[in-house]
């Protein structure tokens, strides 16, 4: 399982003295960008091949609040994806430090061509390190986004 560990900044608080629901959706991108650097895809590579990584949909589900300097992890697995790699479907989970869930984050996305602003199929290497990651329980083969011929 991919994760990482925080610590709920005076910038994540809400009026409500609890996590806001953009921090939790900040920490899914950060966790997911990360993952990518640590497995070969720094932002510049990202740059260099002239794609990236687009997102399409969220969908933020809270169970627990977290507070200020509270610790927490967030968790990345696969919660689908197509045979080609083109479209994904990636799930941070936030714990607590007793290891309770806090909130769930899924992410549909795609590759997004820089050059000809359509997704693609991302490259080999790309492909590997998202068959890497850890799937989730209910992980499902996803249609693929690549239009015959294209």
């Amino acid at each position: 399982m991919y994760s990482k560990t925080f610590v709920a900044s005076w910038a994540d608080m809400d009026f409500n003295s609890h996590m806001k629901n953009t921090a939790f959706l900040d920490r899914a991108a950060d966790v997911r960008m990360m993952f990518f650097s640590e497995n070969g895809f720094p932002m510049r590579e990202f740059m260099r091949l002239r794609v990236g990584p687009v997102i399409m949909r969220d969908e933020v589900e809270y169970a627990r609040e977290i507070g200020l300097l509270e610790t927490f992890s967030v968790d990345l697995a696969l919660a689908g994806l197509a045979p080609d790699g083109s479209r994904f479907l990636m799930r941070n989970v936030t714990r607590n430090l007793e290891g309770k869930v806090c909130g769930k984050v899924t992410s549909a996305g795609g590759w997004l061509s820089l050059e000809a602003r359509r997704l693609v199929a991302p490259p080999a290497e790309l492909m590997h390190a998202l068959r890497s990651l850890g799937r989730t329980e209910d992980f499902a083969e996803l249609p693929s986004s690549m239009k015959p011929g294209a």
